[in-house]
C-alpha cells in the first residue's frame, strides 16, 4: 500500500505540465475523500442505503 505522499505524487505526476494549482488541489482533495471512504468501509463505519433513506426521511 502506498503512503499518502506517494499517492499524491503519482496523481500530480500524471497531470499535464500546464495544470493549474486549483486543479491539483481538487485532485488531491478527491484522492483524500476516496481514501477516507475506503478506510470507513474497512472499519465498518458505513450504513446501508435503507438506513440512509430512513435517516433522510426523519429530517
Amino acid at each position: 500500500m502506498q503512503t499518502a505522499k506517494q499517492e499524491a505524487l503519482n496523481i500530480i505526476g500524471q497531470l499535464p505540465e500546464d495544470t493549474d494549482m486549483d486543479e491539483i488541489m481538487h485532485r488531491l482533495y478527491v484522492l483524500d475523500k476516496i481514501r477516507r471512504g475506503q478506510e470507513a468501509v474497512e472499519q465498518g463505519k458505513t450504513i446501508t442505503s435503507e438506513e440512509l433513506k430512513r435517516e433522510i426521511d426523519s429530517w
